[in-house]
């Protein structure tokens, strides 16, 4: 039975490069998916490629694929992403230059059709997350994007594709299809598609699922996350899955590390819903088999949702902030006077605000007032003051007054920090699926 070793090259915009380049160097590893793409950071995105048509892409798009492309070529692994944003086009002309570049003969392909904008616009789809309906957005709509399946991803790859360049996706998705065009599985074999789904879940975080984002001193130890190795799934073609990671990386793949990724962001262990398949966690079972060794088994699945989930963008509010710190006998008591101060301030001056909250970081910003009085006194805080404003000009006036306690309040303030800026804000709308039109188009000419 084949077998195909799929490696998780970063599990957000911002992660670290080494362990991807570590996968494709030292992990006899197939293909190399890249998951960078949160669902604010498509508005973002988007917003990128309104002021320049050529932006819109993933920023660390370049150096990731610096670092990585002479050792995929070198090897035969293809590389699966959604580092194309707002703007996959792009991302794939950028990835072919940078091949070119580097005398490097590459097939690029970009997924098309996440943008689903103007058939939104269209319908008075009603918002998941809230009452309302997405025309009430008016023009503080910035972007829709659905969440598109594995299919055009597939056939990309089976169109001889080195690298696909994606813009919004499932997260499994992204390593479903390489499964789908390795093992030639039907789009409607919902049992091996499920099973694919949890593969893709498992290993879409990358290093979650390898001891990162799980380490608790005393409790949970993990050696070495300076040098945390990202997984592989070794995937047969009966779906059968196997996470592991390069041996002699920091980290560790183990039951419990499995079993908290397993359940990360999982409302409903029996629908798991996928633009590909209903998913079904349900009767999952982890096995240990040997060191950074774990066997997932159990997964199945049923006829895919109607709809997409479209991730919906919008200008919600502007947010102003303004910080500073206290340190030494009493900086509690002069911390909590410096916020009475500022309330009173925003209070007589009028500042127009929907929300405000005044924290001490590190006392109660987490888990609100009443925890502090079990603390014992820190000998340093840091007073944080924010609020929610419908303007820039409001939200400003708020950092002001927490910087003018430099002189204006307690004594001994410093490392005064300020900003305003708006918040785009992400809520959910379900689009009927044959609204959305993927499309995959190759880019630059053949080389090969």
């Amino acid at each position: 039975m084949r077998t195909i070793r799929i490696g998780s090259g970063a599990g957000y915009s911002g992660d670290r490069i080494e362990p991807a380049v570590e996968l494709a160097e030292k992990g006899d590893i197939q293909y190399l998916v890249f998951e960078c793409l949160g669902e604010r950071t498509v508005a973002l995105a988007q917003q990128a490629r309104l002021k320049n048509p050529e932006s819109g892409f993933d920023p660390l798009l370049e150096e990731r694929m610096r670092a990585v492309l002479p050792l995929c070529a070198s090897r035969g692994i293809k590389i699966v992403t959604n580092m194309g944003a707002a703007n996959p086009l792009a991302a794939a002309r950028k990835t072919l230059a940078i091949a070119k570049s580097m005398g490097l003969s590459l097939k690029v392909a970009a997924v098309m059709g996440d943008d689903v904008l103007d058939a939104c616009k269209e319908r008075d789809l009603p918002i998941m997350e809230f009452d309302g309906s997405i025309r009430q957005l008016g023009n503080r709509l910035v972007s829709a994007n659905a969440y598109l399946g594995a299919a055009p991803m597939a056939q990309a790859l089976s169109g001889g594709a080195d690298i696909v360049i994606t813009g919004r996706a499932s997260d499994p998705a992204l390593f479903l299809a390489p499964l789908i065009h390795a093992f030639g599985w039907p789009l409607d074999n919902w049992n091996l598609l499920g099973k694919g789904i949890v593969a893709g879940h498992m290993l879409e975080c990358a290093g979650q699922v390898t001891g990162g984002y799980f380490a608790d001193p005393a409790f949970k130890d993990v050696e070495n996350l300076a040098r945390l190795g990202f997984p592989i799934g070794e995937v047969s073609e009966d779906g059968s899955l196997v996470i592991t990671k390069v041996e002699g990386s920091g980290g560790a793949v183990t039951a419990q590390t499995c079993k908290e990724q397993l359940l990360y962001e999982v409302h409903d262990p029996t629908s798991y819903l996928q633009p590909d398949v209903i998913a079904d966690f349900s009767q999952v079972e982890i096995a240990e088999i040997g060191k950074d060794r774990v066997r997932i088994s159990g997964a199945g699945g049923r006829e895919r949702p109607p709809t997409l989930k479209v991730s919906v963008g919008y200008v919600d509010s502007f947010i102003g902030e303004g910080q500073m710190s206290y340190a030494g006998p009493g900086a509690l008591a002069r911390g909590r006077l410096a916020l009475d101060i500022v309330r009173e301030r925003l209070k007589l001056t009028g500042v127009a605000t929907s929300e405000l909250r005044f924290d001490l970081i590190g006392v109660d910003s987490l888990h609100g007032a009443h925890v502090s009085a079990h603390a014992n006194e820190p000998y340093e805080v840091r007073v944080r003051v924010t609020g929610r404003t419908d303007n820039l000009g409001e939200a400003i006036r708020i950092g002001n007054e927490v910087e003018t306690l430099y002189t204006n309040g307690p004594a001994g303030g410093g490392g005064a920090f300020r900003s305003a800026r708006d918040v785009v804000a992400v809520a959910s709308v379900l689009l009927p699926r044959e609204l959305a039109k993927p499309q995959v188009q190759f880019v630059g000419e053949e080389l090969r």
